[in-house]
């Protein structure tokens, strides 16, 4: 024991300790980022457009470390989630609204999250029927019944098994030297398809959802303002895992599929269609990470919604809990679990819409979450000497702006193309 007590009075092991004690939200918050709707964008990316949305990643990586930085340093200075301080500083009126399109967008994301079930099961020949009920059941024990420390320990371990996609990319034998062209001669098309995809990518990359969910989890590890440091280093663990398993996502489809004229619907097709060109193991890995991000996110992100909404109006939320004590809470995840389930369900269900569809109306939304964000981080009244630097505040705004743009064009883009003809024909 005095051993024990001279080595972990040490300086770097002190930290380390401190480290480990707080580590859990950011990595969590990134991996799930790589969820079913994020694979299956990210394929879709790869298979239609090869490497050219690669370049994507850099910029989605700094507004995902900007943004998840300031969610953590925002739990810590208030000790009050997201949804609490929106309420708290706009008013109930206008939180209602929010929070009716976030709460609508998070039940397709989470019917997305069992639509990857199915699929990733179907590739191992186990009915939708069966595997997706089975894993709502699964998913519903692990929230209900488990804790926050519990339950955080076999997310982190969901997080690890994603580096399987690594694998799979590298049997998939891609030209590096097109990967880095695409980083150092990035391309832009305004077209409506193009745009989508990309609205879709900063949509699953950066999604509303985890902006609530991260700074739930901070209050949840009760985490000091004196460990802040440690946070910030595992919200950069997060953002890098999240980037460098999309990257792989996106080369893996660019190596095999793109190169030979493969159209997908949903990441299940990318798991079958690689078997041919990098061979059955990696499809098989490819189909496994898809598992394993979807049932990840199919736990998440209901619970993350569950979380947000009960703060918002002030119902008790947390997993630590019981049922009797926080009922709103555990019938709100329950609800959008069961509804998510049953959309699944229904046969010829469009889950490449519902997918795809789902990921473009985050980043539609994302706007909304960032300016109340960025303006109650400013708030010296709330924040004190917290408040954001001048490269925070450009980070922010910019992705804001950039973002709004962005959805007009791919709004009014039908219409610009509908005009075009029109006039042409004329």
């Amino acid at each position: 024991m005095k051993l024990w007590d001279t080595i972990k009075n040490k300086p770097a092991v002190r930290n380390l300790l401190i480290f480990l004690a707080v580590l859990g939200p950011g990595i969590v918050t990134g991996s799930v980022d790589n969820d079913a709707g994020g694979i299956t964008t990210y394929s879709v990316a790869g298979a239609v457009y090869g490497y050219q949305l690669l370049w994507t990643l850099l910029p989605a990586f700094i507004i995902l470390a900007v943004v998840q930085e300031m969610n953590a340093r925002m739990g810590i200075v208030t000790g009050k989630g997201l949804a609490d301080l929106i309420r708290e500083n706009f008013g109930v009126k206008i939180t209602f609204f929010i929070f009716l399109g976030l709460v609508a967008a998070d039940i397709g994301n989470t019917a997305t999250e069992f639509a990857g079930v199915a699929g990733s099961m179907d590739v191992f020949g186990i009915s939708k029927y069966l595997s997706v009920p089975l894993i709502a059941v699964i998913v519903w024990i692990i929230v209900v019944k488990g804790t926050y420390k519990s339950t955080e320990k076999i997310f982190l371990l969901f997080s690890f098994c994603l580096l399987s996609y690594i694998v799979s990319a590298v049997l998939a034998k891609p030209d590096w030297g097109q990967v880095g062209s695409a980083f150092i001669k990035p391309s832009m098309h305004m077209t409506k398809d193009y745009l989508g995809m990309v609205l879709g990518i900063v949509g699953t990359t950066v999604a509303p959802w985890m902006q609530f969910y991260m700074q739930s989890a901070v209050i949840e590890k009760r985490i000091k303002i004196e460990d802040y440091k440690f946070v910030i280093a595992d919200v950069i663990i997060g953002c890098i895992a999240t980037v460098v398993v999309a990257f792989f996502i996106i080369v893996a489809c660019a190596a095999t599929l793109h190169q030979n004229g493969i159209v997908i619907n949903e990441a299940r097709d990318a798991a079958v269609s690689l078997k041919p060109f990098a061979g059955i193991f990696a499809s098989q890995l490819f189909a496994f990470g898809l598992f394993v991000a979807s049932v990840f996110s199919a736990t998440i992100l209901p619970l993350a919604t569950a979380f947000y909404v009960c703060e918002a109006f002030g119902f008790e939320a947390g997993i630590n809990k019981k049922i009797n004590e926080a009922p709103q809470f555990y019938a709100l995840f329950t609800f959008i679990v069961l509804i998510s389930v049953i959309i699944i369900l229904i046969p010829n269900a469009p889950l490449i819409a519902i997918t795809i569809w789902s990921q473009i109306i985050n980043a539609m939304l994302l706007p909304v979450v960032l300016i109340s964000m960025i303006t109650m981080v400013n708030n010296k009244k709330i924040m004190g000497k917290y408040t954001n630097n001048n490269f925070q505040n450009s980070v922010g705004w910019s992705t804001t702006i950039i973002l709004i743009a962005m959805t007009v064009m791919l709004i009014i883009s039908p219409l610009t193309s509908y005009l075009h003809k029109l006039f042409f024909r004329s």
